[in-house]
């Protein structure tokens, strides 16, 4: 196999970035690639009093700086020329990316390195463009509604797709005039450096981007309980998102987004193109091997197309490979950790023992690293494992129905609502039972997001509050205060 470069040759960089300086802590978590189990290296813990260190800085620089009262304009510049720069570095992030995260080398090259240039991009746009209003009153008062931001934006991301889910949280919470204090996962830590260190080099004011390395229970917990974290914005699992919630209601009040876990429907009926269809079912769990919020991990088919759609899928499933994350060409994806894969294999096993049948898959791949064989459980009710728990890899549960009822019976969720697809040839079914599916993403004859950002993002029930994305992330990045003077 040709390799796209030599991982063991990448300069890491492993220590927390603080007032636009590399910080050093001592070594306490390791980090191994899932694509070798090879130690690639150790990082820092970052400590309450790193944590307080960083949101000082982050709120001295936007004092110092007065980033937040700029010209709106001279914000979009600087984000601009920070995007900019992130393109013509897309190799090296590439690379970031791919050593010790899930996302092969060529697909971040092509698209998360890009995509995330295209955020800050499309988020750096709002900054000259959104402003307050003025409302009707009585000629005898003036009255308005301002807009600001709210000061130190505290964030943690997840590591499924470290560097556009860093984007997530900085470009807006920057277009909005706000300073960030970053914690990337631990696991995948160096393409959000990076990006910090590009920052100060594209000209935003050192300070305002501030990235502490750490784990949820010490790090995370600094960040939501610190006092001068004015909001929090997350993207991870339902389970981390309440702890944090219940962090911050323990330590005072302050407002957060929280992008949570989903067990999302695809929801399949007869008159539906089935080639196509299973084209798209299988883009809905395949990719980075299943390991995304919005994955479609319940198929819930019409029982006249069952078996033809189940025979479709599992020919398409069978001729997926594993590949390195540092490959030069793009590869089904491994698990991030061994100790993920054994979960996933944990959950499987405990489906069938409770009556799920195997279509196809299961078990590993016979392969360096952490790899699981795309799977499909069919044989399950409401009850089982597969369908109430939230997998997080190449795994999907396969359900049928009689009746456009029972449908939207099985899609509905207990639990979680993030996502939801539907694929069927009636408009007027499909204009219907958008509004029945309980879901705050509805993708009809696809499934998956596109590269237009003004789409937000962002779940019902246990799968989040607010959204990422679109407008509302900038709005979600401003505070406002009403006023009314008269005259």
């Amino acid at each position: 196999m040709t390799f796209a470069f030599d991982p063991d040759r990448l300069t890491l960089p492993n220590q927390h970035f603080i007032g636009g300086d590399y910080v050093s802590g001592e070594d306490a978590l390791e980090l191994r690639s899932p694509s070798t189990g090879k130690l690639l290296g150790a990082i820092p813990c970052a400590d309450a009093a790193l944590v307080d260190r960083a949101v000082r800085t982050a709120r001295k620089a936007l004092e110092s700086s007065g980033w937040a009262g700029l010209q709106p304009r001279a914000r979009l510049r600087a984000l601009y020329a920070w995007a900019e720069l992130i393109e013509r570095e897309a190799e090296t992030l590439a690379k970031l990316e791919a050593i010790c995260s899930s996302r092969p080398y060529a697909a971040a090259l092509a698209g998360d390195v890009m995509v995330t240039a295209e955020q800050i991009k499309f988020f750096a746009e709002f900054a000259d463009k959104e402003a307050g209003t003025l409302v009707p009153t009585a000629d005898s008062q003036f009255g308005f509604i301002s807009d600001h931001p709210y000061g130190v934006i505290g964030a943690i991301t997840p590591w499924n797709f470290p560097i556009s889910m860093a984007a997530w949280k900085l470009g807006p919470a920057l277009s909005a005039g706000n300073a960030v204090v970053l914690k990337p996962s631990e696991m995948t830590p160096y393409t959000t450096l990076y990006l910090a260190e590009l920052a100060v080099k594209a000209g935003i004011p050192t300070g305002l981007i501030n990235v502490v390395l750490g784990d949820g229970p010490t790090t995370g917990a600094a960040i939501t309980g610190h006092p001068g974290i004015d909001k929090v914005s997350f993207t991870g699992s339902t389970r981390a998102g309440a702890a944090i919630m219940e962090n911050i209601a323990r330590c005072g009040i302050k407002p957060m987004t929280l992008e949570l876990g989903g067990k999302s429907p695809m929801v399949v009926f007869a008159d539906a193109d089935l080639d196509v269809t299973a084209d798209a079912l299988v883009t809905g769990i395949i990719p980075n091997a299943g390991q995304f919020c919005v994955a479609g991990s319940r198929m819930i088919v019409e029982a006249s197309v069952a078996d033809e759609l189940a025979a479709k899928l599992s020919e398409r499933f069978a001729k997926i490979t594993p590949s390195e994350t540092h490959s030069a060409e793009a590869g089904f994806s491994p698990i991030i950790s061994e100790k993920q894969l054994q979960r996933i294999d944990s959950l499987v096993q405990a489906a069938t023992d409770q009556g799920g049948e195997l279509i196809c898959g299961g078990g590993r791949f016979e392969h360096a690293g952490s790899f699981y064989r795309p799977t499909l459980i069919g044989g399950v009710d409401e009850t089982n494992p597969a369908v109430r728990e939230e997998i997080f890899g190449p795994v999907a549960t396969f359900q049928t129905f009689e009746t456009e009822e029972q449908a939207m019976q099985l899609a509905s969720h207990p639990t979680y609502g993030l996502a939801a697809g539907l694929f069927t040839r009636d408009l007027s079914r499909a204009l219907r039972l958008t509004r029945d599916l309980e879901a705050g993403t509805v993708w009809v004859n696809r499934y998956g997001r596109t590269r237009d950002h003004i789409l937000p993002t962002g779940g019902w029930k246990a799968s989040g509050l607010g959204k990422d994305l679109g407008r509302e992330a900038y709005l979600a990045n401003r505070r406002t205060k009403t006023v009314l003077i008269d005259l």
